[in-house]
């Protein structure tokens, strides 16, 4: 028999907010806002664009998808992912095949060649990352890091 998580309690009116939690939330959201920009350059290859490239990193993870549901993963229209999809099956990163249980739907999945450029970028991402952490903080700034790193994690489970 299984239990239910206790439903999560509405957020706090901002007045019972502590100043601390309001600048956390404001220092993390631009931090994060920053850093995203930054890793994304680390790996821009200049034939794709960032929604191109966000779709096929979705699809590496999900794969087997329709273009309604990446549209909808992606919180797009889906008339923008099907001009985005056919675009990336043009530069031949993913193939539409027939849904075998619907054949009146079209399934998208990566290519190899998909395949090698999401692995690539995401190699490219670590690598510069990595190295800004490795040149910029000393190991304890890094260990920092990695604490506060659990922290938001926690933030983001349910």
């Amino acid at each position: 028999m299984s239990e239910n998580p206790a439903p999560s309690a509405p957020p706090p009116s901002s007045a019972a907010l502590s100043p601390s939690a309001v600048q956390a939330s404001r220092e993390v959201r631009a931090v994060i806002s920053r850093l995203r920009r930054r890793i994304l350059k680390a790996s821009e290859v200049e034939d794709i664009t960032l929604g191109q490239a966000s779709a096929l990193a979705r699809l590496s993870d999900k794969g087997g998808v329709t273009a309604s549901e990446l549209a909808s993963a992606e919180g797009v229209r889906h008339q923008s992912m099907t001009a985005t999809v056919a675009s990336l099956a043009a530069m031949g990163l993913v193939e539409r095949s027939p849904d075998p249980g619907d054949g009146r739907r079209l399934l998208i999945t990566l290519t190899a060649e998909g395949q090698r450029r999401v692995e690539e970028g995401r190699q490219a991402r670590t690598e510069w990352l990595a190295g800004q952490l490795q040149d910029r903080c000393t190991e304890e700034e890094r260990r920092a890091v990695i604490a506060a790193m659990a922290v938001l994690g926690r933030l983001t489970r349910d």
